[in-house]
């Protein structure tokens, strides 16, 4: 769960704490309405921290979402009205993540080493140093794209091998901190069109 100054807290499960105090489903519908009002840095973390919730509890199964015959989808009950779905716009970056077909032990990187090597700092960076080689190499692939898909895919990466200092906050700087990725998600109608 990621924490902010202002004693709001998002976690993955969507359960909406103000100041440890867990609120009412009347306010997570609420506050599901007023999510589009957040910065764009504080959707970020909420969808990274549903990312990693996803990705650190891949054994338990959550059906919010099941898809009809005809291709729809259907919303439970627990969903709020707004297009703001953290969960479900991690589970669309997850999808991102899983088109980077990189072996990162064989990618020959300093930057990429010191990270695998528990240099968590230098996340922003390796991600950057490798989305320019990718994007080199598959130009049909916007920069924006690959960083997205790298980032992710690196996350999942460091996260499967088990890696103890590794926490949300490296993902959500990276993100937050890329000006053109930022200005490349909020072209396109925010996090809540990414992919849709």
């Amino acid at each position: 769960m990621h924490s902010r100054k202002d004693g709001w807290h998002c976690s993955g499960k969507r359960r909406i704490t103000f100041r440890g105090i867990a609120q009412p489903e009347s306010w997570e519908a609420f506050l599901g309405e007023k999510a589009a009002m957040r910065t764009f840095e504080e959707q970020t973390a909420c969808v990274v921290e549903a990312l990693f919730d996803d990705l650190l509890n891949e054994d338990d199964v959550d059906f919010r979402c099941l898809q009809t015959d005809s291709g729809g989808s259907v919303q439970s009950e627990e969903e709020p009205p707004s297009g703001f779905d953290p969960v479900l716009i991690a589970s669309r970056l997850r999808q991102i993540g899983d088109q980077c077909n990189m072996d990162f032990e064989r990618v020959s990187s300093q930057v990429l080493h010191e990270v695998l090597m528990g240099k968590m700092e230098k996340f922003g960076a390796a991600v950057d140093s490798l989305c320019k080689r990718w994007s080199d190499q598959n130009p049909e692939l916007v920069y924006e794209r690959a960083f997205l898909s790298i980032s992710v895919k690196l996350m999942m990466y460091i996260l499967k091998k088990g890696a103890a200092n590794v926490n949300p906050g490296h993902l959500i700087k990276a993100i937050n901190e890329n000006a053109q990725v930022k200005n490349y998600i909020e072209t396109h109608g925010g996090w809540e069109k990414l992919d849709n």
